[in-house]
């Protein structure tokens, strides 16, 4: 995350919000790389799908051209909306996948692993997805580390950057959110099974 200068994002940032058209295509410019680098570690383990890491990256912009106009607070908070946006993109892939072919499939704990195939694993995605939305109701700090973490591929330094907290304190809250979402997941596969 510290390739691009955090001055410069933040004056971008800042024309976004006063509705300059061309901000959002410059600032995308310049963190191009490193959402390339958080869509790469996501899909690593993703080998014959149609979802690719340039697509992911553009997919996220087109998310941010068309949506509501953005007000972001500093990078921290522009990196945790690209990460929601990577979800989302996921998700949408995921049900996308499952509506073509319905799977089944033991659950295995998502969390656990550094890369997601979504053509194989789509139903525990969105089991995943619809278990993060009720944990960020609950603890929306939480649910923003699992953004971090598991959506956006970053590791406890650049999370603990990001959201301006100790490393100490993202390690604890990433165990307790794996802990409250596997746990979620698990009940709910128990109830519909």
């Amino acid at each position: 995350m510290a390739t691009s200068s955090s001055g410069q994002i933040t004056k971008l940032l800042q024309r976004v919000g006063d509705g300059q058209d061309d901000a959002l295509s410059t600032l995308f410019a310049l963190v191009y790389s490193e959402l390339r680098v958080i869509a790469r570690r996501q899909l690593s383990g993703h080998r014959k799908g149609t979802l690719s890491t340039t697509a992911v990256v553009h997919e996220a912009y087109l998310k941010f051209l068309a949506g509501q106009p953005i007000n972001v607070e500093d990078r921290r908070h522009f990196y945790a909306l690209a990460a929601k946006a990577m979800r989302q993109i996921l998700t949408d892939h995921a049900r996308m996948h499952l509506s073509k072919k319905r799977g089944g499939g033991k659950l295995v704990n998502l969390l656990e692993n550094d890369a997601v195939s979504v053509e194989t694993r789509a139903e525990e995605l969105l089991d995943l997805d619809a278990a993060l939305d009720r944990l960020s109701g609950l603890d929306e700090r939480m649910g923003r580390i699992v953004d971090l973490r598991f959506f956006a591929g970053l590791s406890v330094g650049e999370t603990s950057e990001l959201m301006e907290l100790s490393p100490r304190t993202v390690k604890r809250e990433w165990r307790k959110a794996r802990a409250f979402l596997y746990h979620q997941v698990n009940e709910g596969l128990a109830t519909t099974a």
